[in-house]
């Protein structure tokens, strides 16, 4: 994803896993249904960095859902993230918001507090989609932020705990699995509750610890769609799944 300069849970869990040709969802405590295997689902994801999107062309070529930018740290908020909000509402697209994480400039629970005052809630209207947290490597200096392993860590739960708190869903995990390993140990006590989206180009994705599979993949940086392309793993059923019954 663009810096601004260069379901899982005992009480409400939805989570896709697509294997050999078959989709599944497994919802709260009950265990996994196969289904008949589907078209792949595809979306995008934007930033500031694109302008004047046209939603309906998106649309028209395919686009079923997308992640916008809402703000980065503890201070900046995406410009063009009202218009890019209500830009694919209104062309139908399921979207939701996302937060560049800047764990060095304040705690988990400032930056989850500043994302869901500046667009990054969610919603039981059945268009959108939990909040993300896009945590990655550092644009602006020490891959890790200068934490450590365990800070980092406790910094991702801060700002987890704070975000189910105050929307009363767990947020999407964006991330790559070598930074992950780096900079977190290869943590893996988010798999139960964050549904992951996993950035990977040009192959298929080697999953951090304690997840068996992502629910979104981030596969390339340019294509079909403005912005970077992305896939969802499973049918427009799991998606409204994941959309309506992520609470």
């Amino acid at each position: 994803m663009r810096c601004r300069s260069v379901i899982l849970h005992a009480r409400r869990a939805v989570a896709v896993v697509v294997g050999c040709g078959l989709s599944a969802l497994a919802v709260g405590l009950l265990g996994v249904s196969p289904a008949a295997a589907q078209p792949a689902l595809l979306g995008l994801d934007v930033s500031g960095h694109q302008h004047s999107i046209n939603w309906r062309s998106v649309a028209s070529h395919g686009a079923q859902f997308a992640y916008i930018k809402a703000t980065e740290g503890p201070g900046f908020v995406n410009p063009d993230f009202a218009s890019q909000y209500d830009g694919a509402y209104q062309a139908g697209i399921v979207r939701g918001a996302y937060d560049f994480a800047l764990p060095n400039d304040s705690s988990g629970a400032a930056q989850a507090r500043y994302f869901v005052a500046n667009g990054g809630g969610w919603s039981a209207d059945g268009r959108t989609l939990p909040g993300a947290l896009d945590i990655e490597n550092n644009p602006y200096g020490a891959e890790c932020y200068k934490l450590s392993k365990g800070a980092m860590v406790a910094w991702i739960a801060s700002f987890d705990d704070t975000y189910e708190a105050l929307t009363s869903v767990w947020p999407v995990l964006y991330t790559n699995s070598r930074w992950w390993a780096k900079c977190t140990g290869n943590y893996g006590g988010f798999a139960n509750q964050d549904p992951l989206w996993i950035a990977a180009y040009g192959a298929s994705p080697t999953l951090p610890a304690g997840w068996t599979f992502f629910t979104f993949w981030q596969y390339a940086n340019k294509g079909t769609f403005p912005g970077d392309e992305d896939m969802f793993n499973g049918s427009r059923s799991e998606l409204a799944r994941l959309v309506t019954a992520a609470r």
